[in-house]
């Protein structure tokens, strides 16, 4: 498949590229600062933009087959990024129908989990992490509200650990004691999901 890499520097964004091109897809990384991508430059293409502007995004994701957003704001969160996911969701969606593109697999947070006992992430996000919950729900609303063939996945706390592919996927659950999951495996996650047509239009939680 020919597939753009949002948040593409980042550390899931990274290790979703290295896997994409392992797995033989075409890779296209839109990103303002391309110096990480350095160990990438001779295999992939590289795109430098603004992924709030629609219709920069429209122009890199014309002509692939789908995208990976794997963007999310730094933490602690800045007052002027309050309501960044939302930014950005708007702008994709509009980009992707410009584009005519529909598969999108994007990277949320297991904070909007409100079922989640063991670990309480909802109660947690709402105490320590509020802006977070309040723009990744809004940023998900877009997604859902969007003609677009989407499917959210929800990591819960993403550590720097080594892949394993041992990690557990439930569609609209967190799984049980799923305190924690690598980068690594988030990435292989995103790379599974594009390829299942059965996944489009769900909510996916994924942990270790």
């Amino acid at each position: 498949m020919k597939l753009v890499v949002l948040g593409a520097t980042g550390g899931t964004g990274l290790e979703i590229v290295r896997q994409a091109m392992e797995h033989g897809h075409s890779v296209t990384a839109f990103v303002r600062s391309p110096e990480r991508l350095k160990p990438f430059f001779d295999r992939i293409t590289i795109k430098q933009g603004d992924l709030l502007n629609s219709a920069e995004l429209g122009r890199v994701i014309e002509g692939h087959d789908a995208v990976l957003s794997g963007f999310g704001p730094r933490l602690p969160i800045s007052k002027t990024d309050a309501n960044l996911l939302q930014q950005f969701a708007v702008a994709l969606t509009t980009a992707m129908r410009q584009a005519g593109v529909r598969r999108v697999v994007v990277e949320s947070t297991a904070f909007l989990f409100r079922d989640s006992i063991v670990p309480p992430t909802y109660l947690f996000g709402r105490l320590f992490f509020p802006g977070v919950v309040i723009d990744a729900s809004a940023m998900e609303r877009v997604f859902r509200e969007s003609e677009l063939e989407w499917t959210m996945v929800r990591p819960p706390q993403l550590t720097d650990k080594p892949y394993t592919g041992k990690y557990r996927v439930r569609v609209g659950h967190l799984p049980r004691f799923g305190f924690n999951i690598s980068r690594a495996d988030v990435a292989d996650c995103f790379i599974n999901t594009v390829e299942d047509r059965t996944s489009v239009g769900k909510v996916l939680g994924a942990s270790n």
